[in-house]
């Protein structure tokens, strides 16, 4: 049992030196994922569309 209030105790501890995000750093950080992620999407589609039409001209 000494051992898990010695360990709860330690990571508490190390909690306490984590430098959290600001909001602000979080929200900006989101938009570039978000936007990121659409214009991969995008260009994966686009992608997709034209290897369609290529495979269809084919056959």
């Amino acid at each position: 049992m000494s051992k898990l209030m010695q360990f709860i105790k330690e990571s508490y501890a190390e909690l306490r030196k984590v430098v959290w995000p600001s909001r602000e750093d979080v929200v900006s950080s989101v938009k570039v994922v978000i936007v990121s992620t659409i214009l991969f999407a995008a260009i994966l589609g686009l992608v997709d569309v034209v290897l369609l039409l290529g495979v269809r001209a084919i056959f």
